[in-house]
C-alpha cells in the first residue's frame, strides 16, 4: 500500500484541473429569435367627413333696457314675446319727484327772467346818465356787472330747467329699435336703481345659431366654413350660415367654445329659442388609416411599430391620431405613405428586433 499511494495522488492531481476547466466553460448564446408579423402598406387619403351639432337660435343683438335714474316702478307695459316698435314705452317710474323739480325749475327761470329785466333797465338808465355826465363811472360799472350776473343767472336757470325736463322724460323707458321682448327683470312696485335691467329685447336685425363646439373640432374645421342649419323638429327647413364669432375662452364646465353662426335669410320658422342642427364639413387634410390592432403606446402616447424594409427590423414611432373607430385609427401625423406598419404581433416586439413578414396587405 505504501508504494501505491504516491501513484494515486499523482493521478488525482492530473484529473482535477481538467474537471475545473470543464466547469468554467461559457455556454453558447442562442441565435436571435425572428418573430413573424403581419403588416400593411400605408396610404394617404383625403377625408370628406362632416359633423353635426345641436344648438339653438338667438338674436344677433340683444339689449337690456334700464332707466337712467332710480325710482319706484309703477308700470311695465310689455311682457315676454311682445313685439315692440322704436319709441314705444316699455315701463314707467313714479314721476312725482321729477314733476316737482320741473315746476321748481320753471319758477326759477321766471324769476331769473324778471331779474334780468330789472338789471337791463337799470343798466340802460345808468349808461344814458353816464354818457351825459350825470352819473359816476362806478355806478355805471356796478349796473353793468349786475346785468351780466342776471344774464348768467338766467342761463343757469334754463339749464336746470332742461335737466329737470330730461329727468321727467327719463321716468319713461322707451325702445330705440324694433324687436321682441325675451326677458323681464323687474315687476311693478319694485324700487329700481339707475341702469338696472327692466326688460331684455332681441332686436330684429339678424339671428344667430349658437353651438357648443369642442376645441379639437375647431382645429379640424376650415377657417370660413359654410354651415347648413336645419330645424331639429323639421329637417326640411334649412338655412345657410357663416361663423360670426368664436368665444375666446372655453366654458369652465364643458370645456367647449360657444360659436355663433350668423344665419343668412333665415325662414320664419327659425324663431328665437328653437333647437337647430348645424352641419359642417371637416378640413382634416390627408390622413392614413390603419387597423386598430396596430396601435400600441410609447410613454403613454399612441405609437406603432414600423418595419425597415431593408434590415427587416422594427422601430417604435409615435403618431398623432385624428379619430378612433372600433376597427380602425385615422392618423394625421407621424406616418408617411408607403411605410410598413405591423398589424399583428405588436405585443411581443422590442426596438431593433428582426422580423419575418407573413403577409403584407395593401
Amino acid at each position: 500500500m505504501r508504494w501505491r499511494r504516491p501513484g494515486l495522488l499523482l493521478a488525482l492531481s492530473m484529473v482535477a484541473p481538467l474537471a475545473l476547466a470543464g466547469c468554467n466553460r461559457t455556454p453558447e448564446e442562442p441565435a436571435p429569435q425572428i418573430r413573424p408579423v403581419r403588416t400593411i402598406v400605408t396610404e394617404q387619403r383625403s377625408t370628406g367627413d362632416s359633423v353635426s351639432l345641436t344648438g339653438h337660435v338667438e338674436a344677433k343683438n340683444e339689449a337690456s333696457y334700464g332707466f337712467r335714474i332710480g325710482g319706484r316702478l309703477v308700470e311695465r307695459l310689455v311682457n315676454v314675446g311682445d313685439h315692440v316698435a322704436p319709441g314705444q314705452v316699455l315701463a314707467r317710474l313714479d314721476p312725482a319727484n321729477e314733476q316737482n323739480e320741473l315746476r321748481s325749475a320753471h319758477a326759477a327761470v321766471t324769476a331769473a327772467q324778471s331779474q334780468l329785466g330789472l338789471a337791463r333797465n337799470d343798466y340802460q338808465r345808468q349808461r344814458q346818465l353816464h354818457d351825459r355826465g350825470f352819473a359816476a363811472r362806478a355806478v355805471y360799472e356796478r349796473a353793468e356787472q349786475a346785468l351780466k350776473a342776471a344774464e348768467s343767472g338766467l342761463e343757469d336757470a334754463q339749464a336746470r330747467l332742461k335737466l329737470a325736463q330730461d329727468r321727467l322724460d327719463f321716468t319713461e323707458l322707451r325702445a330705440d329699435a324694433a324687436g321682441t321682448v325675451t326677458a323681464r327683470r323687474a315687476e311693478p312696485g319694485e324700487v329700481v336703481g339707475a341702469g338696472q335691467p327692466i326688460v331684455q329685447v332681441a332686436r330684429k336685425d339678424g339671428r344667430d345659431a349658437v353651438f357648443d363646439v369642442p376645441a379639437q373640432l375647431l382645429q379640424q374645421t376650415a377657417s370660413d366654413p359654410t354651415v347648413i342649419v336645419s330645424l331639429a323638429s323639421d329637417p326640411a327647413v334649412t338655412a345657410k350660415g357663416r361663423v360670426r364669432e368664436v368665444a375666446p375662452q372655453a366654458d369652465p364646465v364643458t370645456r367647449t367654445f360657444a360659436v355663433r353662426v350668423g344665419l343668412i335669410d333665415p325662414p320664419e320658422a327659425m324663431r328665437l329659442g328653437t333647437t337647430v342642427i348645424g352641419r359642417v364639413s371637416l378640413d382634416s387634410g390627408p390622413v392614413i388609416e390603419i387597423p386598430a390592432s396596430a396601435l400600441t403606446r410609447a410613454d403613454g402616447e399612441p405609437a406603432v411599430w414600423v418595419v425597415d424594409p431593408d434590415k427587416k427590423t422594427v422601430s417604435l414611432r409615435r403618431i398623432e391620431v385624428l379619430r378612433f373607430t372600433p376597427s380602425s385609427v385615422e392618423v394625421y401625423g407621424g406616418l408617411q405613405a408607403d411605410e410598413l406598419v405591423v398589424t399583428a404581433g405588436v405585443q411581443a416586439l422590442h426596438p431593433g428586433q428582426e422580423v419575418r413578414l407573413l403577409g403584407t396587405q395593401p
